[in-house]
């Protein structure tokens, strides 16, 4: 079984993920291993402390927004018609039934993702896949080119603070990054220069609410 290297926080703190998935999805999604969670967790115990958390940034959830729904942690299935070629099975998995799991790091360059922004307006929105409500828009506050530098060097797309719609985007207290209506996005890995949300590509792939079936 492969294993990948997923960096959680920028004091060089590693963990080792699996990578396991159906026949018909190779390499879909990686485990990130109990000694990582349990080193995550003290982190953002830490972090969202009130000691030590000056800033009113990630917006902090309950857990129950997570609870069982009709088709996992959400309503319904992730859209068929999903932006950048993005795996309809893959992303079902990783949005509705999964909490600790990613795309494999790497996945969303295999996308049509980089090829397509060229001709997208800038900056792109990103839609959750579920229920295509806006849940990031980059970049804002520095140039597209620093946007995908990021993004490759972490393995996924990499957005900050002023990149969420937090209308849309909540954490829990364990650095889990979710939608309001319960889509797992991924997870806040901050780093030097602050929040780092460390998100799944197919988590974000839907069309703009009210297209989905265009």
């Amino acid at each position: 079984m492969k294993l990948l290297n997923v960096a959680f926080v920028a004091a060089a703190a590693t963990t080792t993920v699996s990578a396991f998935a159906s026949p018909s999805v190779p390499r879909s999604i990686g485990s990130r291993s109990s000694t990582g969670r349990s080193l995550q967790r003290n982190l953002f115990n830490k972090l969202f402390s009130s000691s030590s958390n000056t800033s009113k940034y990630p917006v902090v959830a309950d857990e129950s927004v997570m609870s069982k729904k009709a088709h996992g942690t959400s309503e319904k299935p992730v859209m068929k018609n999903l932006r950048w070629k993005c795996d309809f099975e893959t992303a079902d998995r990783i949005c509705n039934f999964n909490r600790h799991y990613a795309e494999y790091a790497g996945y969303w360059q295999t996308t049509d993702f980089l090829k397509s922004i060229e001709n997208e307006d800038k900056p792109i929105k990103f839609y959750d896949s579920v229920t295509g409500k806006l849940l990031f828009t980059a970049p804002i506050g520095r140039t597209m080119e620093d946007f995908i530098k990021e993004s490759l060097s972490h393995g996924w797309p990499s957005f900050r603070d002023q990149e969420v719609n937090w209308e849309t985007v909540r954490c829990l207290r364990n650095g889990e990054c979710i939608s309001t209506t319960g889509t797992h996005l991924g997870h806040n890995l901050p780093d030097s220069s602050g929040n780092r949300y460390c998100i799944n590509l197919v988590s974000v792939a839907g069309q703009p609410e009210g297209e989905e079936e265009k």
